[in-house]
């Protein structure tokens, strides 16, 4: 069977009600916030010199800072430097705050002994930016005293030429104060901040075993480690198990009554199956719990309709419950995805575990999803429970979710590794486009690359990602970039 997925117009009005329904019967996961660090600096020479230029600067400086407050992230500004002196002690109050991304604004020219200490000893990546007050200066009227005001792209080069002598990737935004397309780059690289604090910090949940024959899929744990600072927790299904034991009938219920406000049920639903999904879906909630999780893959194969065939099937009702909060989980054992679904969702933007279903060379269209957990808040219309006697390629049997994605610009980013072992960022930009999907209990999507779908596929395949990723809602491969670049990998763009 298929059906059509509704029109852009149709989804985009009731998109945002359904997605705050969703928040507040699923609330989101609280996690540690992005920190930032901030400190301004000009060479202290010029304040004798020129005794109204330092109050400008600063007066700049607060404008800087009263912008980053805004922005969603916990903010430590360490004021203003004048000398190397004043800057060595900055990068020591930065290094205690365990900032994920480090703001230098140069407000006039410095010498880069006053900045190098702090991007050498916070151990965090730093962003230069200078933005001169005004759009140019008034050439009649100015001084040297006013110029200096406007130099703080002098030094840039200096900075950059120094911090690649040591070792240090550097990156800037010029522009002018109040020029809101500086600051949409500078809130680019406060997005891909949140990208690595949430990696930094993450705690990988691993259960079961891999997918046996699927290479790709296989992750070294300790790859996470080394190259995320993250934590990979090695989980059996018998911790599973033990929690699905002590769920009661009462909590079942619940956790069923909760569903049916999330989820529309098909007929196909089978009243024991819905019951045993919810009774999963609880023992997850206390296993994310129970291991502080942040991300979790799983998979186990099963024989004969045994207890741990009937927990690895019962898993897609409770995974989906526990994406939307913020916990993005994939199946098939497939860790380097459920990372990039937990990079997506730091974007704010979603991050559903997907796959090439199929081409349509006559619409243009790559077709894509997968069976078992998806992120509901890419969803066009509510989610569809349907029941299924059989799980293709896999054992078992029971309630599945089913939706198609929500029409409009989507941003596909999946994890790719190379022979030497290292990471990289995969992206790809498209859109997805109405017309007709399958009903087989899956996420769906038709998505236009804005190229032939075969070409498509060859130049994605090429990259070394795997065939699975994290498809979620908006352009965002800039802020993948960006966040690659703080990272320290590589990113890989089709």
């Amino acid at each position: 069977m298929a059906t059509t997925a509704p029109t852009t117009a149709t989804t985009r009005g009731r998109t945002a009600e359904r997605d705050a329904r969703l928040r507040e019967l699923l609330p989101p996961v609280a996690r540690r916030r992005t920190r930032i660090g901030l400190v301004a600096g000009g060479l202290g020479t010029y304040w004798p010199q020129f005794p109204g230029l330092l109050p400008q600067l600063k007066e700049s400086a607060s404008y800087v800072a009263d912008r980053f407050r805004q922005m969603d992230a916990e903010v430590t500004d360490v004021g203003f430097i004048s000398d190397a002196g004043e800057g060595a002690a900055a990068a020591e109050k930065l290094r205690q705050a365990d900032c994920d991304l480090i703001v230098l604004f140069l407000t006039t020219y410095l010498t880069s002994s006053m900045v190098l200490p702090i991007a050498q000893r916070s151990h965090a990546p730093v962003l230069v930016i200078d933005l001169q007050p005004t759009e140019r200066m008034d050439h009649a009227s100015f001084d040297t005293g006013a110029w200096l005001a406007y130099c703080g792209q002098c030094p840039v080069p200096e900075v950059g030429n120094v911090f690649r002598r040591a070792g240090i990737p550097f990156r800037s935004v010029s522009g002018w104060l109040r020029q809101e397309s500086a600051w949409r780059r500078i809130e680019q690289w406060i997005r891909a901040a949140h990208v690595r604090a949430a990696l930094r910090h993450a705690r990988h949940g691993l259960m079961g075993h891999v997918y046996p024959g699927m290479l790709d899929v296989s992750t070294d744990p300790t790859l996470l480690s080394t190259t995320f600072g993250s934590h990979t927790e090695v989980l059996e299904f018998d911790d599973l198990r033990h929690r699905v034991e002590q769920v009661t009938e009462a909590e079942t219920r619940e956790r069923m009554a909760l569903a049916r406000q999330v989820f529309t049920l098909d007929d196909s639903v089978v009243d024991e199956d819905f019951a045993w999904g919810a009774t999963v879906s609880v023992a997850l909630d206390r296993l994310v719990d129970d291991f502080g999780l942040d991300t979790l893959a799983y998979y186990h194969r099963g024989l004969g309709g045994e207890l741990h065939e009937r927990l690895g099937a019962g898993m897609i009702l409770g995974a989906s419950l526990l994406t939307a909060r913020g916990v993005p989980a994939a199946g098939e054992y497939e860790l380097r995805t459920s990372v990039a679904q937990f990079a997506s969702q730091s974007v704010g933007s979603g991050g559903s575990f997907t796959e090439i279903q199929a081409l349509n060379f006559e619409d243009g269209v790559v077709e894509m999803g997968h069976d078992g957990p998806g992120h509901l808040a890419v969803s066009a219309r509510d989610p569809l429970l349907r029941g299924l006697g059989v799980y293709h390629g896999k054992r078992g049997w029971g309630v599945s979710v089913e939706f198609d994605v929500q029409p409009g610009p989507v941003t596909l980013l999946g994890l790719g590794q190379d022979a030497d072992g290292s990471l990289s960022f995969v992206t790809s930009e498209g859109n997805v486009v109405p017309g007709p999907l399958l009903e087989i209990g899956n996420t769906t999507s038709r998505v236009d690359f804005g190229r032939d779908p075969g070409e498509w596929v060859d130049a994605w395949s090429a990259t070394g990602v795997g065939h699975h990723w994290s498809l979620s809602v908006g352009h965002h491969a800039a802020d993948f970039r960006a966040a690659a670049s703080l990272l320290g990998i590589d990113h890989r763009g089709v």
